[in-house]
């Protein structure tokens, strides 16, 4: 039922602000919303300033609309729109005489009604369904190796293994079910960055659950402590971030890996957290805090280390230790395989036939909220938030310079992409070295895409009333928003 009506109020949310954009002036509003493209080319606007904007130099301002198709004019092309700090200075006035066809507009005001192009519902029901068919091919080879791993019993040696554990996160499961192992897969392709292996290995461990779930259009204690430490997102290596970053001409394109990784874990802490309040699970047990003193110690060694490596040696080696560990697993479940005599091929083809079916049974839940996202985007909801938090804070007298960054905040519980996207033009606009651009970084390391999760896990079960699963991932993501923007301040707080 939340999940229902986060999804209505977004696509109400995202007609109301069409309607507002389209009585001022946009309209080709609803045509983008329904038909547009993320490529379609901008119509070129020409302007003319005077004075400069208040919240960024005038260099990075002209960077920043020309993204949007505006130009500066010429004597071929004469300025339509006016941009000056105030409508009434002297300077805006004549302008204004010099040209009195062409509006003029704040700096401030401009940047209420620049709207990023995004895929409209069309293009967008397309887009979903094409991730789900490249879904397919990656969830029948890992489900075809589970049903392998599992006829041989390798993931009930697993789940032995962490038992001990995950008795005590997931009191509701019996002693050493197969969900057990099927999680720590999960967790364990997460933590190494290995998203294409993450997704068929939680589907695997939300239909084991689902099996135990006494209400199967409910979501369960079990599946929402799940899902809730799987969307916290905790990652070792931020490879694919170190590597935009490069892209980009960072200076440093790893400087930011030491913030990733402690936002990140602080975020599934929080998750880890809120849950177990919520579910009356006492986390100060021993077993418990063992457990989570070793993972921290692994990650504070790895920090120490790999802190020492400059880019190349942080990518060379994720790309070892990510791409070697899967080719062991392979490994490793064949030879177990053959050593209990197990029909490998058959469990294999019985697997994958599974991973085919939960493919094309998530359409429909990821057709649904990619579209509402995407009708946020296209309607300009997100530059109005971002815009009226910037007034806000500097009303306040507060540093905004945090604020540049959280479009990639905003965006990351709703599309991974889309998030992954602002990152990179947010590093554009500002300089992948900006204080605005180190901190879109952070953010876009710190947690996962908490609606696509909540989509394609609980929609691969069928399951319609998720309880308080969505509150509590928010309630982490902004935990890992807020440490995230810490961090920056701490460690990046000296950048322009």
């Amino acid at each position: 039922m939340a999940l229902s009506r986060i999804w209505s109020a977004f696509i109400m949310i995202a007609i109301l602000m069409a309607a507002f954009h389209f009585m001022y002036g946009d309209n080709a509003i609803f045509s983008r919303m329904v038909t547009g493209k993320a490529d379609d080319a901008y119509d070129t606007v020409y302007y003319a300033t005077t004075g400069a904007p208040a919240n960024m130099s005038k260099t990075n301002f002209e960077s920043y609309i020309s993204s949007y198709g505006y130009s500066k004019a010429t004597l071929v092309h004469p300025p339509s729109i006016l941009l000056a700090p105030h409508p009434s200075d002297d300077s805006a006035r004549l302008l204004t005489s010099l040209f009195p066809s062409a509006k003029c507009y704040t700096y401030s005001g401009i940047q209420k009604l620049l709207v990023k192009k995004a895929d409209g519902i069309i293009e967008t029901c397309k887009v979903a369904v094409n991730i789900c068919i490249a879904l397919i091919g990656i969830m029948a080879l890992f489900m075809g190796l589970m049903s392998i791993a599992e006829r041989a019993g390798g993931i009930r040696l697993l789940s032995r293994m962490i038992g001990p554990f995950f008795s005590k996160l997931f009191p509701d499961l019996p002693k050493d079910h197969p969900a057990m192992g099927h999680m720590m897969m999960n967790f364990s392709a997460n933590l190494l960055g290995l998203d294409n292996a993450a997704t068929p290995f939680g589907l695997k461990a939300m239909e084991s659950l689902q099996e135990l779930n006494p209400q199967k259009d409910t979501a369960s204690n079990s599946q929402i402590m799940f899902l809730c430490l799987h969307a916290s997102g905790l990652t070792l290596i931020p490879v694919s971030i170190i590597a935009a970053r490069a892209a980009l001409k960072s200076a440093n394109p790893t400087d930011i890996f030491i913030p990733c990784m402690i936002a990140t874990f602080v975020a599934t802490i929080a998750a880890m957290s809120i849950v177990a309040i919520r579910q009356k699970i006492n986390l100060f047990q021993p077993v418990i805090l063992a457990w989570v003193g070793g993972l921290s110690a692994i990650i504070a060694l790895m920090v120490l280390s790999l802190s020492q490596l400059d880019s190349k040696g942080v990518q060379n080696f994720s790309s070892l230790l990510s791409n070697g560990l899967i080719l062991f697993i392979f490994f490793i479940i064949i030879l177990g395989a053959l050593y209990k005599k197990i029909d490998v091929f058959d469990a294999f083809v019985a697997g994958a036939k599974g991973g085919f079916e939960t493919a094309v049974r998530i359409i429909p839940y990821l057709v649904g909220m990619l579209v509402a996202i995407s009708m946020l985007r296209t309607s300009g909801s997100f530059d109005v938030v971002i815009n009226g938090m910037k007034s806000l804070f500097s009303a306040l007298g507060a540093d905004t310079r945090f604020v540049d960054g959280l479009p990639t905040a905003l965006i990351k519980p709703l599309s991974g992409s889309g998030a992954r996207g602002m990152m990179i033009d947010t590093m554009k606009n500002f300089g992948a070295d900006s204080f605005a651009g180190r901190l879109s970084s952070i953010l876009q390391g710190s947690s996962d895409t908490t609606f696509y999760v909540v989509a394609v896990y609980f929609g691969a079960v069928s399951v319609k009333n998720t309880r308080y699963a969505v509150g509590s991932m928010l309630l982490a993501d902004m935990v890992g928003i807020v440490t995230s923007i810490i961090l920056a301040y701490l460690f990046f707080g000296n950048s322009i």
